[in-house]
């Protein structure tokens, strides 16, 4: 569905005034909602279709090649690390701990500093790892680790018989057809700059292979095809990624924010806290460029900007610019529920399981959605819980949503059948408000 007129008015308002502001040649944003892109707004020379460095958000893809191959079986998310590249110094950390930037990791490898520099190959990268590389103990918090990318990109290609790079064009890059999204920059493409502190002067910065620490940040993107990589992250294409492993990176591994716990990291994906809304996503910078995806997974909307510049003047740089356009097109679209279509009538001994259950006073709703039970509280604000089928066994269902996600719904019958009680997880529902001890 298109923006209104006053929505995207105001999206060119925002991204025209940030410009004027933000000493950057190009800063250019695309808005996408419902699997498709909606809006893009540009200031300073740009053509659709033009390639900017993407930085960081490499790591979402990094983290679903993780995600991915922990599905197919190949390795565990608490795996130590060594158990994948034996012999390596710092080999305690888990996987999972890698993903969310828990592993106590120092930021950067040794040498020179990686993103201005040539990249080594994996080998090397890992031959001069040494165990003072561990910053803190696992789990003492948050420390963000492009070393640990390198070491998770090292891991997805022994595991996958090939490098990081094929692995990625395999996996994800095609088979969502993100054509413009490439390793090495293709044309068009924006050059990247520095730009003089005080005069109006620009450098324009060297654009160089990562090699090993590619999965940190080496991709190069467009608007649109990181808008699709925005509406995968909302609504996931299962042949590529199942939707509950992607739930799963979505889930919050640590906050970085301890005070108002605003910002966190999950698996792979960065978490931002604005008011009462969530976005999923990361931002990214290389030297002569900065990006930002953020995406409200709830309303399938989402937010892509890039600048070629290394710093951006505005409030919380580019990533807060994105935040800021993203909540303004909440604001004034929130999403809009879906239509109610008539469903698929449940079987005659679940349709016994629908109406009004009680427990301690309380009063819920049990539904049939057409292929699940869903256990709606009428006493207080909660999600409701959906329940699914759980084996042969018609009488017994497993929690999929909400406080009972995961356990398991038993019915129980009289002697002659008819339904008597619900057991949640120990807790026993009945028809009767105020029933018999």
């Amino acid at each position: 569905m298109p923006l209104l007129p006053e929505t995207v008015s105001r999206i060119d308002d925002l991204v025209a005034a940030a410009h004027a502001d933000a000493r950057v040649p190009t800063l250019v944003a695309g808005v996408v909602r419902d699997g498709a892109p909606v809006h893009v707004a540009a200031a300073g020379p740009y053509e659709p279709g033009q390639q900017f460095r993407i930085g960081s958000i490499t790591k979402t893809m990094t983290g679903a090649l993780v995600l991915g191959l922990r599905d197919e079986g190949r390795l565990a998310l608490d795996d130590p690390l060594y158990r994948h590249l034996p012999g390596t110094p710092v080999g305690d950390v888990t996987l999972r701990q890698l993903l969310g930037h828990a592993g106590g990791m120092q930021r950067e490898p040794d040498g020179d500093w990686w993103e201005r520099n040539r990249g080594t190959d994996v080998e090397t990268f890992l031959s001069a790892l040494t165990a003072g590389k561990v910053a803190y103990p696992p789990l003492h918090g948050f420390h963000y680790s492009n070393l640990a990318y390198g070491l998770l990109g090292a891991v997805v290609a022994r595991l996958g018989g090939e490098d990081w790079r094929e692995m990625t064009t395999k996996r994800l890059l095609r088979p969502l057809s993100l054509e413009r999204t490439t390793y090495l920059p293709e044309e068009p493409f924006a050059r990247g700059y520095v730009v003089h502190p005080w005069l109006d002067e620009m450098r324009e910065e060297p654009r160089l292979d990562a090699g090993a620490m590619a999965p940190a940040g080496q991709l190069w993107s467009t608007v649109e095809d990181l808008s699709r990589w925005a509406a995968f992250l909302a609504d996931p294409d299962p042949a590529v990624l199942a939707p509950a492993t992607v739930d799963e990176m979505c889930a919050p591994v640590v906050l970085s924010d301890l005070e108002s716990w605003r910002s966190g990291h999950g698996l792979g994906l960065q978490l931002w806290r604005r008011g009462e809304r969530v976005f999923v996503g990361h931002s990214g910078s290389m030297p002569g460029y900065l990006a930002v995806l953020a995406v409200h997974r709830p309303s399938r909307t989402g937010v892509v900007a890039f600048a070629n510049a290394y710093t951006m003047h505005h409030p919380g740089g580019l990533s807060g610019f994105g935040l800021d356009l993203l909540e303004a097109v909440l604001e004034r679209e929130p999403a809009r529920p879906a239509p109610w279509r008539p469903g698929t009538p449940p079987p005659a001994s679940v349709a016994a399981l629908t109406g009004r259950w009680w427990w301690m006073g309380r009063e819920y709703e049990a539904s049939w959605t057409g292929d699940a039970l869903v256990f709606t509280p009428l006493s207080k604000d909660d999600t409701p819980w959906r329940f699914e089928p759980d084996g042969p066994a018609p009488d017994r269902w497993r929690g999929r949503s909400g406080e009972n996600d995961g356990e398991v719904l038993q019915v129980r019958r009289s002697p002659s059948g008819e339904v008597v009680a619900l057991d949640i997880a120990t807790f026993v529902f009945t028809r009767d408000p105020w029933p018999a001890l």
